[in-house]
């Protein structure tokens, strides 16, 4: 009851539906269509009775399932051309002899609307505060160029006045047939309309109808949206890939709803992630990661930030969040509900645990790429080292290869954080084969271009799997060690610790790869059998189904 107004709400839905059969009573995310509108009505609080008029049994036993009374509609009211107003005026004067009551205010709701929220229908509900108003209707904008057709004269004609810009066409409307809200006095067998009528305008997604099945699929699309909260950052001393890593996720995610959760102290991160035009909050300190969490409500927390803590994990998983963690050898990794590593090797006991290559996420720079081309000559040499390079790796790898009979193009790219860059390139600028670059974009194109990779053996060795770039590795650090994908099976050449390489075996190494054709093919090959392009879909078959084990348990 809203202001002593008793409220009615009506659902007509008839049995038999052309776009899609049986519609009202197919799962529409695992419930009947028609579940939604009689929960929207349900759920509102003003809103006193819901009636639902069908023609239909199993419509009717399913409303009655959901708490809702039925008018059996007569052969009279249940054909093709009668119209909505006069099923309306039915249900409204038959529930009224039930109830020996009337109602003040019925409202009409189409269930084809399952996106419409409660709140909008309250709002819409007081609306009638103010005593003229004799209707309320749900719209939604619908500014277009339209043009209509005259059958007389068989021609198209613009119903517009001016050609312009969208946003700068005059206000349009739309109905959407949600609601329709009228004062019990101006609803009879032809019509439900007053003449006083306001609108409450809806947004794009509460305004879809379904009405085929195209609708259907947007819609449950939709309901089986996640929220996700993704927990990472990037900084000169950290460097990006674990930022791109789920920059290159969330470009996936067009189904669910993310927010990236940053450390305020790391801008780099935040400006990598504006560049995407991805939603994100910054935080400072553990306390304020969780006050956004409860702000944004999401279902999924996704962690990329090297070795959690047991403290913070346990946190997490006192608020009742699904919790994905990526290449996390920390303790709270034990915590995590999935624990996707694509490198890093992990006891074999942990259940929660998803590792090689098959859940690595490629950047969408390196999909559509084509694989290279191995030629008998090598013209092109690419050093790369993963994240700021700390042992100068590059140029103790150049000054190898500068060192030896190969005469042709070097290019290295370093981190942002690469200490002393401006003397590195000094040091080298006099070299015209020479080239040092620093924070660039489009790595897969150097990457395509070069004969031959030399790298650490980091992540990078999967965007040269995924181009098939015969590749020569080194560990840079102890973790680098635990990297199981660098080996000659996936068409890499592993140097072991760079500590133990002397500059002679390096040398003796590349200079076989560069004057033996076979072995580089015989290493493109290898990695040209690596499937490297489904590990989003991978994760995500994981998460769907552990998701759903979480939420039957919690």
């Amino acid at each position: 009851m809203f202001n002593n107004n008793k409220i009615l709400v009506v659902i007509p839905a008839k049995g038999v539906s052309k776009g899609i059969p049986r519609k009202y009573v197919r799962l529409l995310n695992n419930k009947p269509l028609i579940y939604y509108a009689i929960n929207i009505a349900k759920s509102s609080q003003y809103v006193d009775d819901v009636v639902v008029t069908t023609d239909d049994s199993e419509i009717a036993s399913i409303s009655e399932k959901f708490g809702v009374s039925v008018i059996r509609r007569s052969k009279e009211l249940s054909g093709e051309d009668i119209p909505l107003d006069a099923v309306v005026f039915n249900a409204m004067v038959q529930k009224e002899k039930s109830a020996f009551d009337e109602y003040d205010i019925v409202i009409t709701m189409l269930p084809t609307s399952p996106l419409l929220k409660t709140q909008t229908l309250d709002n819409a509900i007081e609306n009638f505060d103010d005593f003229s108003l004799e209707s309320v209707i749900s719209v939604v904008e619908d500014k277009q160029l339209f043009w209509g057709y005259d059958d007389d004269n068989k021609i198209y004609f613009p119903k517009y006045i001016e050609r312009c810009n969208r946003k700068d066409l005059p206000s349009s409307f739309r109905e959407t047939g949600a609601i329709i809200a009228t004062r019990r006095g101006f609803i009879n067998e032809i019509s439900c309309i007053g003449e006083n009528i306001d609108v409450i305008e809806l947004s794009d997604e509460e305004a879809i109808t379904v009405d085929d099945f195209k609708d259907w699929w947007i819609v449950e699309t939709i309901l089986q949206r996640k929220r996700i909260g993704i927990v990472v950052n990037a900084n000169n001393e950290i460097g990006t890939r674990r930022i791109d890593n789920c920059l290159a996720f969330a470009s996936k995610l067009v189904s669910h709803e993310f927010l990236f959760i940053l450390d305020e102290k790391h801008k780099l991160g935040q400006n990598l992630v504006e560049k995407f035009g991805f939603n994100f909050k910054i935080y400072n300190g553990h306390d304020a990661i969780y006050n956004i969490l409860e702000e944004f409500a999401p279902q999924i927390i996704i962690n990329d930030v090297s070795d959690t803590t047991e403290e913070y994990m346990s946190d997490l998983k006192e608020r009742g969040y699904f919790v994905a963690n990526f290449d996390d050898l920390g303790v709270g990794s034990n915590l995590a509900d999935v624990v996707f590593d694509s490198l890093y090797e992990h006891d074999l006991s942990d259940t929660n645990v998803y590792t090689g290559q098959k859940f690595h996420i490629l950047k969408d720079e390196f999909y559509f790429q084509p694989h290279k081309v191995i030629t008998q000559d090598v013209d092109n040499i690419l050093i790369m080292v993963d994240g700021n390079d700390p042992k100068h790796l590059s140029e103790k790898f150049l000054e190898a290869i500068l060192s030896t009979t190969y005469e042709m193009k070097i290019n290295i790219i370093v981190g942002r954080g690469y200490e002393n860059i401006e003397q590195f390139i000094s040091n080298y600028e006099s070299n015209p084969l020479v080239q040092i670059y620093q924070n660039v974009p489009n790595v897969s194109d150097f990457m395509f271009k070069a004969d031959i990779l030399v790298t650490s053996a980091s992540k990078i060795m999967y965007d040269a799997c995924a181009l098939g770039v015969p590749t020569i590795c080194v560990y840079q650090n102890d973790l680098e060690t635990s990297h199981v994908f660098a080996n000659s099976a996936n068409g890499i050449l592993n140097l072991g610790d760079v500590e133990s390489l002397t500059k002679q075996e390096f040398v003796n190494q590349f200079l076989e790869l560069v004057n033996n054709h076979d072995l580089r093919l015989n290493m493109h090959n290898k990695m040209k059998s690596i499937d490297l392009q489904h590990g989003y879909e991978n994760i995500c078959a994981v998460v769907t189904e552990e998701y759903r084990k979480f939420a039957m348990n919690k």
